[in-house]
């Protein structure tokens, strides 16, 4: 029985082990800009996006006023205080971060695209691995927000 118990953590062990290293290491495929939008967030709940039509995954885009190279520069400068997040990728108008979860260490992918003609920066936050995320990216767009607003 011992024996046993042994074994079958020693798999999970080493199945958690592969997860994360696939996670850490693969290159999402859905990441970017298609025709000048963010990617659409998949079937799964574990992504939203302020471009998406379905309601489950729609979340508010981020607003500001003035100059985009200013709202920019602040929401880089949120993202650098959050913990184990770093920006990857910086075009004119398109931000994408990785933020590397506590526990479990798995990479989930910030997306921003600025439009400055509406004055809104456009969010995509998704999980790379698993189902569900437990509302996590949700959580942390609106943490972006709520810090981007107050700067």
């Amino acid at each position: 029985m011992k024996k046993r118990f042994t074994w079958v953590l020693l798999v999970l062990m080493l199945a958690y082990i592969a997860i994360v290293g696939v996670s850490c290491m693969s290159s999402p495929k859905n990441i970017g800009l298609v025709d000048g939008k963010l990617h659409p967030c998949p079937n799964s709940p574990n992504c939203v996006s302020s471009q998406s039509e379905q309601a489950d995954k729609k979340i508010d885009p981020l607003k500001y006023k003035g100059d985009y190279l200013v709202a920019k520069k602040k929401l880089k400068d949120v993202l650098a205080s959050l913990p184990r997040t770093k920006v990857v990728k910086e075009e004119e108008k398109y931000l994408h971060a990785e933020a590397t979860t506590f526990f479990f260490r798995f990479v989930d992918d910030c997306e921003f695209l600025i439009d400055d003609d509406k004055k809104v920066i456009h969010v995509r936050s998704a999980s790379r691995v698993g189902h569900s995320d437990l509302g996590v990216n949700r959580k942390r767009v609106e943490s972006i927000r709520e810090k981007f607003q107050a700067q």
